[in-house]
């Protein structure tokens, strides 16, 4: 279980290679890259966090994870700072014996990283500067895991 907030980028090869090595038990990994995305506006978009406590509750979704699932590793690296179209901003890597579980536990992680985690998101466009809200959609995703999104911040 491997949790990283950093500023730096990361190589997604190197991770999923570290991940798994030394495990042969592992059959499956599977992995979640999130980007920065422009719908044509966007300058960049800065991502603050509060240091000690996000990295508490993202290893806490990474213990929920392998108790739903039959998981044998997980890595989590969140980017902070100032971002900008096409970067990466997250991975979420998952290893197990049989692929169901490494595809189901990245998808919980993923789901429960966009609404659990404590991280802001501020844009700047060509129209200024906002806060992005929580979706609907991302509390949505979570439910079907059983979870409510009750603490929604974004990712």
């Amino acid at each position: 279980m491997s949790v990283s907030i950093q500023t730096e980028d990361f190589d997604v090869s190197t991770e999923l290679q570290a991940l798994r090595a030394g495990d042969l038990r592992v059959g499956a990994v599977c992995s979640f890259v999130g980007t920065v995305r422009d719908d044509g506006t966007l300058a960049t978009m800065e991502l603050e966090h509060y240091p000690g406590m996000t990295e508490k509750a993202i290893t806490a979704m990474i213990e929920a994870a392998h108790q739903r699932f039959r998981i044998l590793a997980a890595r989590v690296i969140h980017r902070v700072g100032v971002l900008r179209p096409a970067e990466q901003i997250v991975l979420v890597a998952v290893t197990s014996v049989h692929r169901g579980e490494s595809f189901q536990a990245c998808e919980f992680l993923m789901d429960y990283l966009k609404t659990q985690a404590p991280f802001w998101k501020k844009e700047q466009t060509v129209n200024g500067t906002k806060w992005v809200d929580a979706r609907a959609s991302d509390d949505a995703a979570l439910a079907k895991w059983g979870i409510s999104g009750i603490n929604s911040c974004n990712t």
